[in-house]
């Protein structure tokens, strides 16, 4: 009588046709798995949200006391910009340290960090003390976004993934589109701070949750630290995305205090690659580099956001200084985007499994790049209903792209370098989309400067540089003007115009360039389970010995 025990974890059921296998996560902690995706999702609530939702305040800010704080346009651009520097910085690292320290503990202490910096920035008394909290913000949010990703790879099983994956990138399209809107809303109806202080009890609430539902992980084996690895990774990133903003900010790519950041930020990150290829202990094996679905997982995330953000960047003075919709209609006109990404994103799995990620991201990307290409045709008599199609299907697109190839970054790596994956992942999609702001802006701008230049006649020959530089500052030039200045209205809406035509087009093709990336590298279609099962039959008479 066989009196072997049996085995402690039996293969689960099959879920959506996909067979069973022996589980990984603990029962008790797959039990409740979906419940700590929700909770996930609202650590990334406010961590995406504030990427986006001073945008629509910054007037309010710049606004004399008591309305605001007086802040100057350029410490209104460190406010948003300090956050997103120090963020995406810092973000490989955070990595790193949930995965020796523990991905519960390290989501605690960012989701700590940003509530009280929220609390802090809320009443701020000096535009240099907003930007400084803002930093602090940035700094704990870098904690946060890679553990929640890190940790839904802990909690579900391999097959269960993709899924989960498709809601966590559909809760960040809509934290995303949700920021305009309810800084919007909270403008209406209350100070500036308000904007900042509705973190604090959805932080509450999170750390709450978490404390009480999520298990830790961590790598079983992390080895040693590699102080200098992870050293060159926060200069190198830090300058490199300092460079970026500076050339967003000044519309030019080639001044000294852009190439130089730059320059010496690809630098840095390229003595990062030498060095982690011969650390004995490297802060990121460079050889998940050489996977070719890996590389072309994280590029097109990259391409997707340059694509994405610049032409929201740009559709934001499109909706407003163009159209005149206030900042809210603006914000709720964007909602498409979210409501697409709610939507597909999570069920973009089922689409995989049946075509292959090769086949549908390089469609999404498709998609993505004709509705991009439709902005050029965009016009100040433009329907709203078609600018609402657009962005639906562009939002379409993209919920069939974010989540497969996150899915191939993620399941690249092993479980246990969860969060240094899930560093990648969000360094890669930060680094675009700023790339995406500041190449795009700088088209946008020259192209406008060019277009508008030969209107300027009625405006001060000492104002006319500065009334040349965007549609915001010509349309404030005329305004000054008085009536003189109307005759200034319809040259800046068509100047804008033809720069928003020729930068969409540039950004469609950055889309359709990743197309091709992961049409070339990405998995084709996964077999059918009867050619899995002739496989496995084949591979088990191979290896009878004869």
């Amino acid at each position: 009588m066989d009196r072997s025990p049996p085995p402690p974890h039996p293969p689960r059921p099959a879920r959506d046709g996909v067979p069973g296998r022996a589980p990984e996560v603990p029962p008790d902690v797959h039990r409740r798995r979906w419940v700590i995706l929700a909770v996930m999702m609202l650590s990334l609530l406010f961590v995406v949200l504030d990427n986006s939702i001073l945008n629509v305040a910054v007037k309010t800010v710049a606004s004399p006391p008591p309305v605001g704080i007086g802040a100057t346009q350029g410490q209104l651009e460190w406010a948003v910009n300090a956050y997103a520097l120090v963020f995406a910085g810092l973000l490989f690292t955070a990595g790193l340290l949930g995965d020796r320290l523990g991905r519960r503990r390290t989501l605690l202490f960012g989701t700590v960090v940003f509530g009280i910096a929220s609390a802090l920035a809320a009443f701020a008394d000096s535009p240099v003390e907003l930007v400084a909290y803002r930093a602090v913000m940035g700094f704990g949010a870098a904690f946060v976004m890679p553990a929640t990703l890190a940790i839904l790879m802990n909690v579900f099983e391999r097959d269960e993934q993709p899924r989960a994956i498709g809601v966590w990138v559909g809760a960040v399209g809509v934290a995303i589109a949700v920021g305009p809107v309810l800084g919007g809303l909270l403008l209406e109806h209350f100070w500036w701070g308000s904007i900042f202080l509705v973190n604090v009890p959805v932080v509450a609430v999170s750390l709450a949750a978490v404390g009480l539902l999520v298990p830790e992980s961590r790598d079983p084996a992390p080895g040693r630290i590699d102080p200098v690895g992870v050293g060159l990774s926060i200069v190198g990133l830090v300058l490199l995305v300092f460079g970026i903003i500076r050339g967003g900010e000044l519309a030019d790519l080639t001044d000294p205090t852009v190439l130089l950041p730059v320059v010496g930020g690809v630098l840095v990150l390229a003595g990062f690659v030498v060095h982690e290829r011969r650390s004995p202990h490297p802060a990121l094996d460079m050889a998940y580099f050489r996977k070719p679905v890996f590389s072309a997982a994280v590029g097109g995330i990259a391409l997707v956001f340059f694509a994405l953000m610049g032409v929201t960047f740009v559709s934001v003075f499109y909706l407003q200084s163009v159209r005149g919709f206030s900042p809210l209609q603006a914000g709720l006109m964007l909602l498409p985007l979210a409501v697409t990404q709610l939507l597909f994103a999570p069920r973009s799995r089922l689409v995989v499994r049946r075509f292959g990620a090769r086949a549908v991201c390089a469609a999404g990307l498709l998609v993505v790049a004709a509705c991009l290409a439709a902005f050029a045709g965009f016009d100040t008599g433009t329907p709203v209903w078609a600018v609402e199609l657009v962005l639906f299907a562009q939002g379409a697109g993209m919920a069939h792209v974010m989540p497969p190839v996150t899915v191939a970054v993620m399941q690249a790596l092993p479980r246990e370098k969860a969060g240094s994956g899930s560093a990648v992942n969000n360094t890669f999609r930060q680094i675009g989309g700023a790339l995406g702001v500041a190449v795009l802006g700088s088209l946008l701008s020259a192209v406008y400067r060019s277009r508008i230049e030969g209107h300027l006649d009625a405006v001060p020959p000492g104002a006319r540089a500065a009334a040349g530089e965007s549609v915001e500052a010509t349309l404030a030039a005329a305004s000054r003007l008085g009536p003189a200045g109307e005759a200034l209205v319809a040259p800046a809406h068509a100047a804008f115009l033809a720069a928003m035509h020729v930068t969409a087009l540039c950004a469609a093709g950055v889309a359709a360039l990743g197309a091709a990336v992961v049409a070339a590298f990405l998995p084709g279609r996964p077999p059918a389970a009867g050619d899995r099962e002739r496989t496995a039959e084949g591979g088990a008479r191979e290896s009878v010995p004869r």
